[in-house]
């Protein structure tokens, strides 16, 4: 059983809160969120938003708390092979509660179909919040190109 390894990234001004499933592999050994150089989720943010791509995991928290971004992952344990959320077993939810507490949040996103089931299945009956399910970032998703996700991404300006 895997248990994930870093703390939510939000404060009390965070307005939309984004969900991915469980950390990567390559996220783990980075010790933050979408740690895998072909990963699009920090491309994608930078162009909605803006601001120059981070750099580094001090840029990349200034960047969400400087646009009112809240970033977890819907799970706190999981059994996962490699990096696969297809592979997911025994998944045990984040307590979403201290987010929403301490927060200004007034959506929820989840970065991919995976994401979006768990959330539904193993957060909603506690937040009675709906997600909006976003195409995920992964690298795996490769029939979106970069200008397609921030096109469905741009959503979260809303």
């Amino acid at each position: 059983m895997l248990v994930h390894p870093f703390e939510p990234v939000y404060d009390s001004c965070s307005k939309i809160l984004i969900l991915g499933t469980f950390p990567s592999v390559k996220s783990r050994e980075e010790n933050f969120y979408y740690g895998h150089p072909h990963n699009r989720f920090w491309k994608v943010l930078s162009a909605l938003t803006g601001c120059p791509l981070p750099r580094d995991i001090k840029e990349k928290k200034d960047l969400l708390l400087k646009e009112k971004i809240a970033l977890w992952d819907v799970l706190k344990s999981c059994e996962i092979d490699a990096s696969r959320d297809s592979s997911i077993r025994d998944p045990v939810a984040n307590d979403l509660r201290p987010i929403l507490a301490n927060s200004s949040i007034e959506a929820i996103f989840t970065n991919g179909r995976k994401a979006g089931e768990l959330y539904k299945r193993l957060c909603y009956p506690d937040t009675f919040i709906e997600s909006h399910v976003l195409p995920s970032t992964s690298p795996a998703n490769a029939q979106y190109t970069l200008e397609r996700l921030i096109r469905e991404w741009s959503i979260i300006l809303k």
